[in-house]
């Protein structure tokens, strides 16, 4: 399954990503903390790449279409969370930040997810990270008030996170949006 958007072209990990994957996530700044929390040990990259994913929970990279090739800048997708609603999460490397990357990928799967029969998906941000509120506030998403406590993945710390829910923002997203293909 692919989406494109006006600057973008989201796809499944394939396992000829693994190389540019591996350099991506050895630079500082990359966001560990969320649902899609890219692996640091490079076994895991691997099984990351190749895994068998649910179909209702599709996770996406990130390529800029520029004229040389897409170029993989970030993940973006649904993962299910804790026995609730499906989350949605994104991590972005920092040199391609600021420029409205994450804000188009996370609007094309939130528009997706309506076609996989999602009516409610969360969002967690951590506490000290302000842009990724302001993205999901701008494609619909509402804090509820509600802070959780999310286990980090080396499950020996723990990340205080504020709660974001969308539902009522379906309405506004239409699926042709978004180009499926």
């Amino acid at each position: 399954m692919f989406i494109r958007t006006e600057r973008l072209f989201l796809r499944p990990a394939w396992p000829e990503d693994y190389d540019d994957l591996r350099t991506m996530l050895e630079e500082q700044g990359i966001d560990r903390k969320g649902a899609l929390a890219p692996p640091v040990d490079p076994a895991i990259v691997r099984q990351y790449l190749v895994a068998d994913r649910d179909r209702r929970l599709p996770v996406f990279m990130i390529c800029l279409r520029t004229p040389g090739g897409p170029q993989v800048v970030g993940a973006v997708g649904l993962a299910q969370s804790g026995g609730e609603d499906a989350e949605l999460g994104y991590w972005i490397v920092p040199r391609h930040r600021g420029r409205g990357f994450a804000t188009e990928a996370v609007d094309a799967v939130l528009r997706h997810a309506v076609l996989l029969g999602h009516r409610r998906l969360v969002a967690r941000p951590g506490e000290q990270e302000d842009d990724a509120r302001r993205v999901y506030e701008a494609v619909g998403f509402r804090p509820t008030g509600e802070w959780r406590l999310r286990d980090l993945d080396d499950g020996a710390d723990e990340m205080l996170t504020q709660y974001y829910v969308a539902e009522t923002a379906f309405t506004r997203h239409a699926p042709t949006a978004a180009r499926v293909h």
